[in-house]
């Protein structure tokens, strides 16, 4: 099997998702092809360069429908003859697109592709495309669907963290985003936003809120509290599936949850003779991925199963990661994180995560991909390992290696 290494990754800034949100004019097909162009020309790629486009995003209806990873192609100054890949796994879906590359390079199915992901929640509102384990009685009954939020209370429950412990780590997302931001360490991976005349749209996350303090966290009311005790009372079916729970504790609010963003994402993957051919230099290789199935209802805590998968397939432990990116859903999620491996925090999100920056769905993957490499770079370390939960219960992990 080839190897299959990351030559490039870039991402755009996350914009607020919302209509006073800066990108929120822009369309997800716009943002979709400037990165790709972006990958084009700072790889001086020409031709039939790679052997498809894989693209995801979880909202795949309006102007996120119909192939949007085709539509990018078409849109981008990349020739006509590459293909395009939609997929959907939920908020690992970019991270889903990179692996699914990365595997199809190492099988021989083409010398190298773009993989990554898009999502324009501001303007393609998250659920508008509908979900059968949510709207289908059948399902949600067998299944004792619960609202996402309503997962990470649950786990915040189950596993004995608290409101303090969750709003903790929330501002110290937000200090990281801030310090990170100061000193420049996503300078290598931002690909500004502009407009057609070329000005600038949007050159830095903006969901940011630098200073935020735990007495701020501590004035905002608990987001799911209400629709698990009144209505619709998604605590009795919680605890209908989780009987030695008497109450739910609910300690997620905007403030410790991720943020509804604009952005895109995209990584350049190929083997050694793509490196050769186009006179590039491999910056990692991807080392090993997974993807797992867990408890629909619970439904987040996949980072840990599919953490202790992909170290299992692989041969290594918790040991050999010198960084981890685990996505900042809910802090429950990274909470349970850290609580199961006894990872050191000072090690995981360095530079703070969707707390602080926010969770764009299909883009989020291939952006701490692209994170976690330029902060091995930076600091001169070899291995990590990013994670993320899913909806309906799943998990996806990526571990790489610098070259």
């Amino acid at each position: 099997m080839s190897d299959a290494f990351i030559y490039d990754a870039v991402r755009t800034p996350r914009g607020k998702g919302r209509p006073d949100g800066s990108l929120h004019e822009v369309t997800s097909l716009a943002l979709s092809a400037g990165i790709l162009n972006a990958l084009k020309d700072r790889n001086n790629l020409e031709g039939h360069a790679v052997e498809d486009v894989i693209l995801g995003n979880v909202t795949q209806v309006k102007e996120q429908g119909g192939c949007l990873a085709r539509s990018a192609v078409l849109a981008s100054d990349l020739d006509e003859s590459i293909p395009g890949l939609a997929i959907n796994r939920f908020c690992a879906s970019g991270m889903e697109a990179v692996n699914l590359a990365a595997n199809q390079v190492k099988g021989g199915a083409g010398n190298a592709y773009i993989a990554g992901g898009v999502e324009m929640m501001g303007r393609v509102p998250m659920g508008s495309d509908g979900a059968a384990i949510a709207v289908d009685p059948s399902l949600a009954m067998k299944t004792y669907f619960v609202p996402q939020g309503i997962s990470a209370d649950i786990i915040a429950t189950e596993y004995g963290f608290t409101r303090e412990d969750a709003d903790a780590l929330a501002v110290e997302s937000q200090r990281r985003a801030a310090e990170a931001w100061a000193d420049n360490r996503f300078a290598k991976s931002i690909v500004p936003v502009k407009d057609q005349n070329g000005l600038t749209i949007l050159d830095r996350d903006e969901y940011m809120r630098p200073g935020t303090t735990v007495e701020d966290l501590g004035k905002l009311k608990a987001s799911f509290k209400d629709m698990g005790e009144v209505m619709p009372g998604f605590d009795k079916v919680a605890m209908l599936k989780y009987p030695h729970l008497s109450e739910i504790n609910h300690i997620h609010h905007a403030g410790n949850s991720s943020g509804i963003v604009d952005g895109a994402a995209g990584v350049l993957i190929g083997n050694k003779e793509f490196g050769e051919q186009f006179g590039l230099k491999p910056r990692a290789r991807i080392r090993a991925t997974a993807k797992i199935g867990t408890d629909p209802t619970i439904m987040l805590t996949g980072p840990v199963p599919v953490t202790e998968k992909i170290l299992a397939d692989s041969g290594m432990s918790i040991k050999d990661i010198d960084l981890f990116e685990v996505n900042e859903a809910f802090a429950s999620v990274v909470l349970r994180f850290m609580q199961a491996f006894q990872v050191d925090p000072a090690l995981v999100n360095v530079n703070g995560g969707s707390i602080a920056m926010g969770h764009p769905l299909g883009a989020t993957g291939a952006i701490i991909i692209g994170t976690l490499l330029d902060e091995l770079e930076r600091r001169d370390l070899n291995v990590g390992l990013a994670t993320l939960c899913i909806a309906s219960g799943m998990g996806a992990a990526t571990i790489i290696e610098r070259v």
